[in-house]
């Protein structure tokens, strides 16, 4: 009895990850669009502007952060879709078994970077020291030298810190879909069909 309660919350937590990653997708579809909205009507904004001779300055480094942001948020969709670049040269090559099982060390070394820069966000924002320090940056930057919470952008004048987690972010997605794709690499569930939202290029993911 014990054995197949263990197997059945063993099956209720792979699901929960691939349904978690699912529904990462869905609201990373929808950010890719609106940030792609957006950054069209920047530039457009910058163009009207300085034609007609009065230029917005901070647009330049909106732009900029709004495409920051479109490019890990659709490099996390895109991972989880395998629409990332690839070397196929040799497991094209393979026989199925050998090709599956380099299939799953690749989606293990995404996994294992996904945990890296998850770890290097938490000692880099150091939440648990900013918070000791009562939330105090000049307190907190003046006892570890680290300046991240009183530094902000140069023309919108944000607090860098709220620019930056698109880092910790991308972190926590990038882990939820390279697990959910290894649990699909080693046959413990099917891939979710997405025939019906037409998902089969980079192109579609917006």
């Amino acid at each position: 009895m014990s054995q197949t309660n263990g197997v059945a919350a063993g099956g209720r937590l792979l699901r929960a990850v691939t349904a978690l990653s699912e529904a990462l997708l869905t609201a990373e579809r929808f950010a890719i669009g609106s940030l792609m909205a957006l950054l069209t009507a920047l530039i457009l904004l910058n163009v009207v502007t300085r034609y007609g001779g009065a230029p917005l300055y901070w647009i330049d480094e909106s732009a900029i952060f709004t495409a920051v942001w479109l490019t890990f948020i659709g490099a996390s969709a895109t991972s989880r879709l395998r629409l990332d670049f690839s070397m196929t040269l040799l497991t094209e090559h393979l026989p199925s078994g050998p090709a599956r099982a380099m299939r799953v060390v690749s989606t293990l070394c995404i996994l294992g970077f996904g945990l890296a820069l998850a770890a290097m966000c938490w000692v880099w924002m150091d939440p648990v020291g900013i918070a000791s320090a009562g939330f105090d940056a000049r307190e907190y930057g003046g006892a570890t030298f680290n300046f991240l919470y009183t530094e902000r952008t140069q023309t919108l004048n944000w607090p860098s810190w709220v620019v930056y987690l698109v880092i910790p972010l991308f972190a926590f997605t990038l882990i939820a879909h390279s697990a959910a794709n290894l649990i699909e690499d080693l046959g413990l569930a099917a891939p979710p069909d997405r025939s019906r939202i037409g998902l089969h290029n980079a192109e579609e993911v917006a």
